[in-house]
């Protein structure tokens, strides 16, 4: 190993490259920002992603992280339970809720079918979400997966699973564009994709 691969700025910078999005140039502004702040700021940063690591678990309902027993949603004795929305990652999840209009429940499948990378349903949380119809009264399932080829495939094979169930399935409306992800469409957007929902 060379002295600047040794480089600890080095190593961070090779470590943020690692964030989606970011960079090279991106990187380097970034430990470089890093390095500015005083030690107590980034002790904190450095104890918040310790913390994530060694604390933070899947929620054995919905599959959110959480750091408890149960996910704070999950937990929640107000929220609706005969509604589930089936989002692709946790970060969708947390995009809805931003938006403060749904007041059920979700399940996180953390990914979407996608058979020319060897991702089927047996690598999601699928078979977990049909047992859940099994010991929940679930009246309504709105499919909240991104817009494009893989998360399409994957709305229409949930579709076909959750039929035989009895129970109403449901998409986002129109309005997010095709292929887009749902973390990053605005909260507007969101509303009024949850609002004007389609049964399918």
């Amino acid at each position: 190993m060379t002295e600047i691969d040794d480089n600890p700025v080095t190593i961070l910078v090779t470590q943020l490259k690692k964030l989606p999005g970011v960079g090279e140039k991106t990187a380097i502004r970034f430990a470089y920002h890093i390095l500015g702040m005083q030690k107590d700021e980034r002790d904190e940063i450095s104890d918040s992603i310790k913390r994530v690591s060694e604390e933070l678990r899947l929620c054995p309902v919905c599959f959110n992280f959480t750091s408890k027993e149960r996910c704070d949603m999950c937990a929640n004795p107000d929220r609706n339970n005969a509604v589930i929305c089936v989002v692709e990652k946790p970060s969708d999840l947390y995009t809805i809720e931003k938006a403060g209009i749904f007041k059920g429940r979700y399940h996180v499948i953390h990914g979407v079918i996608d058979l020319l990378n060897n991702i089927g349903p047996e690598q999601l949380r699928i078979a977990e979400l049909m047992q859940r119809f099994s010991k929940e009264d679930i009246k309504e399932v709105i499919i909240a997966l991104s817009s494009g080829t893989e998360g399409e495939a994957t709305a229409m094979y949930l579709q076909r699973m959750i039929k035989p169930f009895n129970i109403k399935v449901t998409r986002l409306a129109s309005g997010i564009p095709m292929g887009s992800s749902l973390e990053y469409m605005d909260q507007y957007t969101i509303i009024k994709a949850i609002e004007n929902r389609i049964e399918i």
